[in-house]
């Protein structure tokens, strides 16, 4: 009689623990069990086809951005700026598709999981060893409402670049970013609001002219500049391109676009091989806003470095890109006084 007891309590702890597929396969399953499990199976793949559709639209949005159309309040190019982003919604159908048990839902985020490592994946690996002929170089727009310009400038200095691309400088906190600057970068160039600052001598320095038609205001926000660096030299180039405004009717952009189609031609313009381009371009390298650029240009290949805005980062708007040369690595610095934070690229030369 205690035999029977045991031997029913163990049948009944290995039913509980043994899933009933495995339970079934061996024989050991009822009729009635078994129905019950080909139910449940068939449920699995019944439920959540609404998130696996949303899943699959995720995907399709990732995989197929460019063709989202912008003739509507710029809607490609605001889904753009906040392409990255779309991970969180991975992650939510993902939490959703486990809370109903769906199977199918789980199988369809295999898509959008696919396309976002796809595009930004490759960003999370660690970049190359340093090579022979590199630059540091730094990106920041520093506020014309900074109220520390001095220790924003120890700051970068701190990072130890070769070159400082700077926008939105004005008076009197231009004068104490040449102050602090001097003694480690004895040559720099200013034009309008932005500038350079640089270990290596420059020459041939000239303002940009990326004005918009639509500015009639005073409005200077590039320059062009030669660094005779140890490897030859290169054309700098620094620009802060005009500012985005999201409204009810959409993305207003068109003065931003402009200027990156002034700039694009440039630099396509440009006789120097080796081309650095630092700068705000207020725009993401997903946006097609700044396919004039990045259809010229090399973007970096290893880094997130989210800078705008510094309080709580949702893109990375400063950025750094090379022609003859390759943006191997990109970061953010710690948080000045200014709206962004500033960025750190390592750029390996041909």
């Amino acid at each position: 009689m205690g035999r029977e007891r045991a031997g029913g309590g163990a049948a009944a702890a290995v039913r509980a623990v043994v899933p009933l597929w495995v339970r079934r396969r061996a024989g050991r399953c009822a009729p009635g069990q078994e129905a019950q499990g080909d139910a449940g199976h068939r449920s699995a793949w019944r439920r959540g086809r609404v998130l696996a559709a949303l899943a699959a639209l995720t995907a399709g949005l990732l995989a197929f951005h460019r063709a989202v159309p912008n003739s509507a309040g710029r809607l490609g190019s605001l889904l753009e700026a906040f392409l990255p982003w779309l991970g969180l919604v991975v992650v939510v159908l993902f939490a959703l598709a486990l809370l109903r048990r769906s199977a199918v839902a789980l199988v369809a985020l295999l898509l959008p999981v696919a396309a976002w490592t796809y595009l930004f994946g490759g960003l999370f690996l660690p970049g190359p060893a340093p090579g022979a002929r590199q630059l540091v170089v730094v990106q920041h727009n520093v506020s014309d409402e900074n109220a520390d310009p001095a220790g924003t400038a120890r700051a970068l200095a701190d990072a130890g670049p070769d070159l400082i691309a700077l926008e939105e400088l004005v008076p009197p906190a231009l004068s104490v970013y040449e102050r602090t600057l001097a003694a480690a970068y004895p040559y720099h160039e200013v034009r309008g609001a932005v500038g350079l600052w640089s270990r290596h001598p420059l020459s041939g320095t000239r303002l940009l002219d990326i004005k918009p038609r639509g500015i009639t205001e005073a409005w200077s926000r590039g320059l062009r500049t030669v660094v005779h660096a140890p490897h030859g030299r290169i054309a700098a180039y620094v620009a802060h391109l005009p500012s985005l405004r999201v409204r009810a009717s959409g993305l207003a952009s068109a003065r931003r676009d402009e200027s990156a189609l002034l700039l694009g031609e440039a630099v396509a313009a440009e006789e120097l091989r080796t081309v650095i381009l630092l700068g705000d371009l207020n725009g993401t390298v997903e946006d097609r806003g700044l396919a004039p650029l990045t259809s010229r240009l090399n973007v970096a290949e290893r880094g997130f470095a989210l800078s705008f805005p510094a309080a709580f980062p949702l893109a990375r708007i400063d950025q750094v890109m090379a022609r003859s040369a390759a943006v191997a690595h990109i970061r953010t610095l710690p948080a000045t006084g200014s709206d962004h934070l500033p960025v750190a690229a390592r750029i390996e030369l041909d």
